[in-house]
């Protein structure tokens, strides 16, 4: 997330996967059936463009698509699609004439999303049925706690259906509704002439494979490819994911390939072959609800630059001026931030830190110092703490510096790593340091920060007033994964930093920060155990 794209509102925005099928195609070829191929419109201003399209299905009029579209999905929108259905000749190129065109239809992303299963008239041009054409779009959205699953197919001693040469398998893989109807998730590829096929591995999501429903059934066909659309049953079996994930330690899952009519006729029938799960990769997806869900303890610690720089707080022309009329930069930074924090901080109370000043009694330098100068219990009480903290810190400090912030970075990352003892709630720190400039001490801020990566915690990073902030980008691993001096690199990507004058207009912006990095590439118990916290599994984090 850019401070840029966090200038505006904040979107509402959600994957959606759409799958598509046919029926009663017109048939456009003289020897055989039509070939075809759908492909996804999608207007922007006003210009239709291609977005993806199906594979081609030879000699189908009834096409079901294995492919899988997928949009986001923003529910304030109007998101105009087209799907247009062509007879494919040879290549995959879109022949110019009319009667390489099957006919299209036009919606909305929100209408199929309402009806989950849109089934619609194909038409012609100028507005001409195409015969009893239709097509159907299924919509499924992608919820924040699916993921998805990368699956390694593979069959030994299939039947063979050719008379000189053998077998062309292919793999197909249903999922069975709760009102009964089979909806394909996937479709192999054709391995051609092979009765032992290894087919490509595939990944598909967790929502499309079995509705996150490890239980729900699974029918499973394999097929004898043919070039004219007449494909050979070669057999069928019934799986559920449960099963699949049985899976390790190097054993493999195997179901035996049946065709019933078979097993009803031949007395010493056995299978038609054996499919083999040779391999499972579960990738989960997690999101911000969550580990909130999960019982995980939010804590936000808020650290405030008090360097020099910012001008004496007694001239209005500072960035600590406190105004009595309207909140000076620093407290607009941390109301902003603070309003959306501490609806998921379980206490409402925020640890509140300052650094670069001499404080009192002996009025030395601190990087590291509670701004209500009680370093036994440095919390305050929900942001308006934390404010009037600020506000009476200010006439007994004397602004200095320099502008050191990995102190602070360390003392947050050992408080995190050093939590093994709570055993009933998971805790997850966010550091929201603001500050007016470049940090001086960069090379154990970045050391601090390759540290801290290994523990649960987030930093987020906000530049207060007109600075040059070119060289805090550094941090932010946007622009490639930062390294400590040793060239050590973060084990997540934890610090966010944006200039508060790019978005300070619009408080609920903070709210992506707080979402991405409670959403780390790491599963939760990963994170969560190296400070050992977690003892619950990834699902159930």
């Amino acid at each position: 997330l850019s401070g840029a794209a966090l200038g505006g509102p904040v979107a509402c925005v959600s994957k959606v996967e759409l799958r598509v099928a046919c029926k009663a195609l017109l048939d456009r070829d003289t020897l055989n059936k039509s070939d075809p191929c759908v492909i996804l419109m999608v207007q922007n201003q006003g210009q239709w463009t291609e977005l993806d399209r199906t594979e081609v299905i030879k000699s189908n009029l009834h096409p079901v698509f294995a492919k899988v579209f997928t949009l986001d999905y923003y529910f304030e929108e109007v998101q105009k699609l087209r799907f247009e259905v062509y007879d494919i000749h040879g290549t995959h190129s879109i022949g110019t004439r009319d009667d390489d065109f099957l006919g299209g239809v036009e919606c909305t992303l929100g209408q199929i999303v309402a009806q989950k299963k849109m089934v619609k008239p194909l038409f012609l041009k100028y507005a001409k049925y195409a015969g009893k054409s239709t097509i159907t779009v299924h919509a499924e959205e992608i919820s924040g706690n699916n993921g998805y699953v990368e699956l390694f197919f593979c069959a030994k001693k299939l039947d063979d259906k050719d008379l000189f040469s053998k077998s062309d398998p292919f793999l197909e893989i249903y999922r069975i509704n709760d009102d009964g109807t089979e909806q394909l998730v996937h479709r192999t590829e054709v391995i051609k002439n092979n009765l032992n096929p290894v087919w490509e591995p595939f990944k598909v999501s967790l929502i499309s494979l079995c509705s996150c429903d490890e239980d729900r059934k699974l029918k499973c066909l394999v097929w004898d490819s043919d070039s004219r659309g007449k494909h050979d049953f070669i057999g069928e079996f019934y799986a559920t994911f449960r099963e699949m994930q049985k899976i390790g330690g190097g054993s493999k899952v195997t179901w035996d390939c049946m065709n019933p009519k078979y097993k009803l006729k031949k007395k010493n029938y056995k299978n038609s072959g054996v499919v083999i799960l040779s391999d499972l990769k579960l990738h989960r997806v997690y999101s911000f609800l969550d580990y909130i869900m999960g019982g995980c303890q939010i804590h936000f610690t808020v650290a405030i630059d008090f360097t020099a720089s910012n001008g004496d707080p007694r001239n209005s022309c500072s960035l600590h001026y406190i105004n009595p009329y309207q909140p000076n930069e620093y407290l607009k930074a941390l109301i902003a931030v603070g309003e959306i924090c501490q609806d998921y901080d379980s206490d409402k109370r925020f640890s509140a830190l300052g650094f670069g000043a001499r404080i009192p009694p002996n009025y030395e330098v601190s990087h590291d110092f509670a701004i209500n100068f009680n370093p036994e219990d440095d919390e305050c009480e929900e942001i308006q703490g934390v404010v009037e903290a600020y506000q009476n810190c200010l006439p007994k400090i004397q602004l200095y510096g320099p502008t050191n912030v990995s102190p602070i970075i360390s003392r947050i990352a050992k408080l995190s790593a050093g939590e093994e003892t709570i055993k009933d709630a998971s805790r997850y720190h966010i550091l929201l340091i603001l500050t007016d400039g470049v940090v001086t001490d960069m090379a154990d801020t970045r050391e601090a920060i390759v540290r801290a990566s290994y523990q649960p915690l987030s930093i987020i990073i906000v530049g207060v007033g007109n600075a040059d902030f070119t060289d805090m980008q550094i941090l932010d691993g946007d622009d490639g994964v930062l390294r400590s001096p040793k060239g050590e690199p973060v084990l997540r990507d934890i610090v966010q930093f944006v200039p508060f004058r790019d978005f300070k207009t619009v408080s609920i912006a903070f709210l992506p920060f707080l979402i991405l990095y409670l959403h780390p590439s790491l599963p939760p118990s990963t994170i969560l155990s190296s400070a050992g916290l977690a003892s619950a599994t990834d699902g159930e984090a």
